[in-house]
């Protein structure tokens, strides 16, 4: 005789099983889901895809899913922010579609969060492209999430204790950390050196420049949106170079000296109200205990080229632009095909391919990754900034 009880547990038992059954099913979904990568591919997990059209993680994505580095294979994309509470605020739609059109167009599998990937398939890349501050965190985990290597946004971290933090785990677990310092691999920085280096007693100048008004307004903005500083940001590209090809550390430093007339430090406020003291132009040259000469030049608001030129007794002999000519029509190619993006995706482009390519063969076959800068370099670049920060105050002072 069936109870009303017994009906109820024979009824709860058939609930169970069905969950399991349903639970075991989505697991088998969950592998099966994102592509496998081919037998000369790592697998790629990008962590922080941001908003499309704004973040570097979506034009990054945009680069993987067109098959533009063969050697890595873009699997997973981990969005905490789009997939939590930042779903229904601004850029949250426009990510529910990209990832929509994603999954449904090349399988990719979307996550909120590292600690949900399943085992790699093969060689695993973390590309992490998050806020700067998250940076520790998010390589801690990747780290746990079975990544071989991991492709680190710069600067890397806030600090420079941090990030040695960071080095010292990723050496522990025997994983290879390499960094987003693209112009490293830039055709307008690897011509004028060559040029340098064929002509003894020329000096170089890397100079970066960007589009904001010049307003306290819109440097206001830019000072509490940047506000780990010009030189841990907008400069930081210039300062990793100094580090890589000029032997530029903080206990190799023999001078720095501020070019005051070009120079402009404000305190300016911020949307918040907060008042925020940035360089808004800088320019300052630097000379090494082993005799090389190097000058940067950054400007918030110098326009949308950045070039590296040679001098030679006071006089410009050579520059070579970014973007140049030959840039020019894949600029224009990707204006059309992503509008309303940011430009410095479109003018960069070839160099965040062949950077993403590099580290991507090095995970996959093991070939070294040239010209990308370690995370030695990126620690030495972040120290480099730190210090230059109070000198360069400390000169431009009243």
């Amino acid at each position: 005789r069936i109870t009303d009880t017994s009906f109820d547990s024979f009824h709860a038992i058939i609930s169970v099983c069905h969950t399991n059954l349903s639970l075991s099913h989505q697991s088998q979904h969950h592998i099966e889901m994102a592509p496998t990568p081919g037998s000369n591919q790592c697998e790629i997990v990008l962590v922080g895809c941001g908003a499309p059209l704004r973040g570097m993680g979506w034009y990054h994505a945009q680069q993987l899913l067109n098959n533009e580095c063969p050697s890595g294979k873009l699997c997973y994309v981990v969005e905490p922010w789009f997939m939590g509470q930042g779903a229904t605020g601004p850029g949250g739609p426009e990510f529910t579609k990209f990832m929509e059109d994603t999954k449904r167009d090349h399988g990719v599998e979307f996550l909120s969060s590292i600690q949900d990937l399943p085992a790699p398939k093969a060689n695993r890349l973390a590309l992490i492209s998050g806020r700067t501050a998250d940076n520790p965190r998010l390589l801690q985990e990747a780290i746990g999430a079975n990544c071989s290597f991991i492709y680190l946004e710069k600067p890397g971290a806030p600090t420079v204790a941090e990030l040695e933090v960071m080095k010292e785990a990723a050496a522990k677990a025997g994983v290879t950390v390499k960094m987003g310092y693209n112009k490293n691999v830039c055709k307008y920085v690897r011509n004028a050196r060559e040029y340098a280096a064929k002509n003894p007693g020329t000096h170089v100048t890397f100079v970066s420049n960007n589009t904001y008004e010049n307003t306290p307004e819109s440097l206001g903005e830019c000072f509490e949106r940047n506000c780990e500083g010009m030189l841990k940001n907008m400069a930081i590209h210039e300062l990793a170079l100094l580090a890589s090809f000029y032997d530029v550390t903080v206990e190799n430093i023999a001078s720095v000296k501020a070019d005051k007339e070009f120079s402009s430090c404000q305190t300016l406020k911020g949307p918040s109200g907060k008042e925020f003291t940035d360089f808004d132009k800088i320019k300052f040259t630097i000379t090494t205990k082993t005799d090389k000469t190097v000058s940067v030049q950054a400007d918030r608001c110098g326009g949308d080229t950045s070039y590296a030129m040679v001098e030679k007794d006071g006089k410009e002999v050579f520059r070579h632009s970014m973007p140049d000519d030959d840039d020019q029509a894949n600029v224009e190619r990707l204006e059309k095909k992503y509008p309303g993006a940011m430009p410095y995706f479109f003018s960069q482009d070839p160099d965040y391919q062949t950077v993403k390519e590099r580290v991507s063969n090095n995970c996959a076959n093991g070939v070294e990754a040239e010209g990308v800068a370690t995370i030695d370099i990126a620690v030495e670049t972040l120290r480099v900034a730190e210090y230059l920060k109070k000198e360069l105050e400390n000169q431009l002072a009243p």
